[in-house]
């Protein structure tokens, strides 16, 4: 890892860049992808299946004799059946009630909440099958009441789908389930194809190339959850903290691949050498040792000389995950804007908020938890305003409208006002 003492703040800007490419060097690969699916439909999905992931299928989609043989251990069932009550009942206690008010006598006005119709949700499964983000958004999703599921995650050189994800999916309520991943899977339920039906907004995190193929799919119509790719974790520790502990947040972060980058800020140099000999100790024993060291390499060890410094520039870099062991935890609660989910403490390790919880693991990357929240129940949700207006409240607010319309010169918009006014003299 780079270590870099007490740096200038005109450099910072520098410092926390995240080692992804830029949208532009994929755009032009995502488009020709995007355009042959809308043009050719299964066709193009099976070309790219075959080409990216070396499989060919005469049917992408799961039947039910794949899921009914997907076999794992009754361990691991278990462990992911706490998670998801765990899940269940953080994201069941985000409902919130309808608001309603009478904003002024025979003036109602309302808001409720109605769950999206068609979802998609995508799961990467290269190098790691991600099944506990099926967990993080199937489960919200039955929660809020979207009426179709549609799962779409890679296969393997084999044509297979892990069998954890099939078990996990079923268990979550998903209503299909489709072999295919990357651009392709994006594209898919971006236009619709025979096979795949067309959602109207899509969850879940991936590489680079999902990720832009993600921000390309709402010039279509299709809302995203938000713009979350590879991940990210920030640490701030002092010598309160453990570095064995801190060592193994950030390689559980670094191993997700090659392009995740992890960063511990501190004010004791004691803690920064501490953590840096842990993570050479750590990683020669991890079975993705290869993955994580490339991760290793775009992160970095930052020494600042204060905590004002250190939470200013948190806040700056905005991570994806947050972790604060800190004998002042008050005072960097207190002062976080930017992050997408905080563990706190020596015993909060963010593997916790990943898997089991409570507290969901799809959270926004690059910064952009400057102005997005991770995924949570109302993610699934759309919020309808209603108004219903009595005879007395047409003439208690009639003339403003009349007069507000005039002004800005719609003259029809004031006749709709006159004429019932009209009516009732």
């Amino acid at each position: 890892m780079k270590k870099i003492k007490f740096p200038k703040k005109e450099t910072w800007q520098s410092l926390l860049q995240r080692p992804t490419k830029q949208v532009a060097d994929i755009e032009q690969t995502v488009l020709e992808i995007f355009n042959e699916i809308k043009l050719k439909g299964d066709l193009a999905v099976n070309k790219y299946t075959k080409l990216f992931d070396g499989v060919e299928f005469e049917n992408l989609k799961v039947v039910e004799k794949d899921l009914n043989k997907a076999k794992i251990s009754e361990e691991l069932k278990q462990a992911i059946q706490l998670a998801k009550g765990n899940i269940e009942r953080f994201h069941d206690a985000q409902r919130t009630s309808k608001v309603a008010i009478e904003t002024m006598k025979g003036v109602v006005c309302w808001q409720e909440k109605r769950p999206i119709q068609k979802v998609g949700l995508y799961i990467p499964g290269g190098t790691a099958p991600l099944f506990s983000t099926i967990l993080m958004l199937a489960i919200p999703a039955k929660l809020a009441g979207c009426k179709e599921i549609i799962l779409c995650t890679p296969p393997d050189k084999n044509g297979n789908i892990n069998p954890a994800i099939l078990y996990t999916a079923k268990l979550c309520g998903v209503t299909k389930i489709f072999k295919i991943g990357g651009i392709q899977a994006i594209g898919a339920m971006t236009f619709g194809t025979k096979t795949i039906p067309q959602v109207s907004k899509i969850f879940g995190p991936g590489n680079q190339f999902v990720t832009v193929a993600k921000q390309i799919a709402t010039k279509y119509g299709v809302a995203i959850d938000m713009p979350a790719g590879p991940s990210e974790l920030l640490v701030y520790a002092d010598d309160t903290a453990k570095a064995s502990f801190i060592a193994s947040d950030l390689l559980s972060q670094a191993e997700h691949g090659i392009d995740s980058q992890v960063i511990l800020v501190t004010t004791s140099e004691k803690m920064m050498i501490s953590v840096e000999a842990e993570i050479l100790k750590q990683l020669e024993k991890l079975p993705r040792k290869e993955i994580a060291a490339k991760a290793i390499e775009n992160s970095k060890l930052i020494l600042v000389d204060t905590e004002d410094e250190a939470i200013e520039l948190i806040n700056e870099y905005a991570p994806e995950h947050y972790i604060l062991v800190s004998k002042n935890e008050d005072y960097f609660l207190d002062n976080i804007a930017n992050a997408g989910s905080v563990f706190i403490g020596n015993y909060t390790p963010e593997s916790a908020g990943d898997y089991a919880s409570g507290t969901n693991h799809t959270l926004p990357t690059n910064g952009f938890a400057k102005q997005y929240s991770g995924v949570n129940l109302d993610s699934f949700l759309k919020s309808i305003t209603f108004q219903k207006i009595s005879e007395k409240g047409i003439q208690n607010i009639g003339k403003s409208i009349e007069l507000m319309a005039e002004a800005e010169g719609l003259q029809a918009h004031k006749n709709a006002v006159t004429l019932r006014l009209k009516s009732l003299e």
